[in-house]
């Protein structure tokens, strides 16, 4: 263990980088990032001792994730299609004709392909409907 070299964390470095293929997250590219700084450090300052060599791995490694964390949660990434995930959305604001009559502030609905659960004012069949919100796997409407 005393004989830790720059190169011994530019492998490791190799090694953190190439799991982070495998593996979400970025967790492993800041791992990877710390050894390459702490490699990179005893390239030009030859003789640090192996203890302080993990401890400097260790905070850059921990810091490093922190930082990237915070910066992550202000900045969130963009999507070209936010809703994707989250199909009832997509249907908010939409217009659809009821085919079966609303019943104690509940019924269903035919959108598309599929069938919904749907929540609002009682109504009869034949009655236009805006969607306005969901409520988990429930459409809420009002009557047009």
């Amino acid at each position: 263990m005393a004989e830790l070299t720059h190169w011994h964390w530019w492998i490791l470095a190799i090694v953190l980088l190439v799991l982070e293929v495998f593996a979400p997250g970025a967790i492993f590219l800041w791992l990877g990032i710390s050894a390459i700084v702490v490699g990179s450090l005893l390239f030009v300052v030859p003789g640090i001792e192996w203890e302080y060599q993990l401890l400097i791995f260790s905070v850059l490694s921990v810091v490093s994730i922190l930082v990237w964390k915070k910066f992550q949660s202000k900045n969130p990434p963009r999507s070209d299609h936010p809703q994707l995930n989250r199909r009832g959305s997509q249907y908010v604001g939409r217009l659809f004709t009821l085919d079966e009559p609303v019943v104690n502030e509940t019924g269903k609905i035919r959108v598309d392909d599929t069938i919904w659960k749907i929540r609002g004012q009682d109504c009869p069949a034949k009655t236009q409907v805006r969607v306005t919100g969901v409520d988990g796997t429930i459409l809420l409407f009002e009557v047009v």
